[in-house]
């Protein structure tokens, strides 16, 4: 076995150990009414490698739909379906298709910086979250969605709008408790006001 292999190993089963211990943190009591945060919203990340996207996707699946049996309401909200449904309210969708394949990703992605605004984003997730009849909030997705929605300016523009509800993003890189780097490699800018669901 060689080292990187005995590496991979070691960081799934990591990954696995930290994937089974969410949902007892989500359904604690402690989460669900925020306690214990010094008087901060509960906002969480759940990091991991971007390499375990299937596995996480897979987690999170399995997970949602035990919650969803067990009678949990909450707000499951992928980001890169919700870019798809904001362009399709917009009748954009087509045109961005259209952008992309003649001038490129970079034009897509000027093209996109008002539309998909972080704060329209976050307001749009809030609407959808159905706030008043949600006991939290999941976001994923980020990995498809991203440069276009960045987990810093997406944070930072929902604490306005979703209140006290807690919302956890499911982050493909590297968080500190302080610093948001994603897929591990990209430098961001810091982000405060988030904890960490599972050290």
């Amino acid at each position: 076995m060689t080292s990187d292999t005995m590496t991979n190993t070691a960081t799934n089963k990591e990954l696995r150990i930290r994937l089974d211990q969410i949902m007892p943190k989500i359904e604690s009591p402690d989460f669900l009414k925020n306690q214990g945060l010094g008087n901060e919203i509960g906002f969480y990340v759940f990091d991991y490698p971007a390499e375990s996207e299937l596995e996480v996707r897979e987690h999170l699946t399995f997970m949602t739909d035990k919650m969803k049996k067990r009678g949990k309401t909450f707000a499951d909200i992928n980001l890169f379906e919700i870019v798809i449904e904001i362009l399709d309210s917009r009748k954009l969708t087509e045109r961005a298709f259209k952008v992309q394949k003649e001038r490129g990703d970079d034009a897509l992605f000027n093209a996109l910086k008002g539309p998909l605004e972080q704060n329209r984003v976050a307001e749009f997730i809030a609407k959808k979250a159905n706030l008043e009849n949600s006991e939290f909030i999941l976001v994923h997705g980020l990995g498809s969605a991203w440069p276009i929605i960045r987990g810093h300016g997406l944070l930072n523009a929902l604490h306005a709008k979703v209140g006290s509800v807690p919302t956890v993003l499911f982050y493909p890189g590297e968080y500190d408790g302080l610093t948001l780097k994603p897929f591990g490699e990209i430098d961001s800018n810091n982000y405060y006001r988030a904890f960490k669901l599972v050290p």
